[in-house]
Formats: C-alpha cells, structure tokens, sequence
C-alpha cells in the first residue's frame, strides 16, 4: 500500500498487554519486505523494528569521514576479515512445526513466504534439533537400543516424519 514505510508491508499488531506485541500472520495477510538493494559504497541501510511501531522500517544513510562527528563512533576496517556469515535463519522444533500445521493452508503459505521468499526476510538456513527439545511434546530418540554403536536401531520419530521432513 501507499501508505506503507519504505522497506515493509505495514505490521497487523497484535497486541499482548505489557509491551508484548506481534506482527499477525494469516491467510490473508502478511507483512513482507521490499526486495533487499545494496546501497551504494560509502552509504548504509537500517531497517529499525520498536515499541513504538516501526517494523523493519527502512533508511538510509552515508558514513562520514570524519572523526569529529558527535554521537556514536563505529569505525569499520573493511581490508579485515574475520568470518563468513553462510546466510540466517531459525530453529524448528516441534513446537514451531505443531504451530505452523496448525494454521491453514493459506496462512501457512502466507507465513513460509515471509520467512524464505525475495519479499519476506529470505531466510536460508534452519536448524533442527536431533530428536526431542525442550520444546517437544513428549521425550524421544532415535535409538534407545543400549550398546548399538552401529546404530542398526536408528530411526526417524513420528515427529520429525511428520512435522519436519
């Protein structure tokens, strides 16, 4: 919409009491980002999520040269390299799968898409945890058979054929 900030499909809050608010997601309606640009060398982008309402809303800016700016001071070498970022992601656990197959089939596209898609955050990575989590309904392994070092037992849970796979 028009309205929008640049950046974001406007946030369909929900509220929680407390400060506690979420973006609602559902068969009908997502939020969803513009498609990501690099800015230009010398410029930067900031997408700024708060209390107070904004929700990835984007910016941008230039860096300046100089080092008697007031304020924050961030200086950036960028002929150092420490490490490679491989992409961004979450976690799957049984609890997000139960929430997600609970939703409708519209809602869950609607959500998957804003997770993995060009106009949603383009997620690239996901983590699932082996066997059961904290945040599974019921303890479970793959091969509870003591001393099988072969593992000639293992095998997937209901759960993670179901849910996860």
């Amino acid at each position: 919409p028009a309205c929008a900030p640049p950046g974001a499909r406007p946030c369909s809050p929900k509220s929680f009491g407390r400060d506690a608010m979420v973006c609602v997601c559902n068969a009908t309606y997502c939020d969803t980002l513009d498609p990501l640009v690099l800015p230009d060398p010398g410029t930067y982008v900031k997408y700024e999520s708060s209390k107070a309402g904004k929700r990835l809303e984007r910016s941008q800016g230039s860096f300046q040269r100089s080092l008697h700016a007031p304020g924050l001071l961030l200086t950036l070498n960028v002929s150092a390299l420490y490490q490679r970022v491989k992409g961004f992601g979450g976690s799957l656990s049984d609890a997000a799968a139960l929430n997600i197959l609970a939703l409708s089939r519209s809602a869950q596209d609607n959500l998957l898409s804003s997770y993995f898609s060009e106009s949603g955050i383009e997620y690239n990575l996901l983590r699932l945890p082996m066997a059961c989590s904290d945040f599974s309904v019921r303890p479970y392994s793959y091969d509870d058979v003591p001393h099988d070092y072969e593992l000639k037992h293992f095998k997937l849970a209901e759960e993670d054929v179901k849910m996860k796979v």
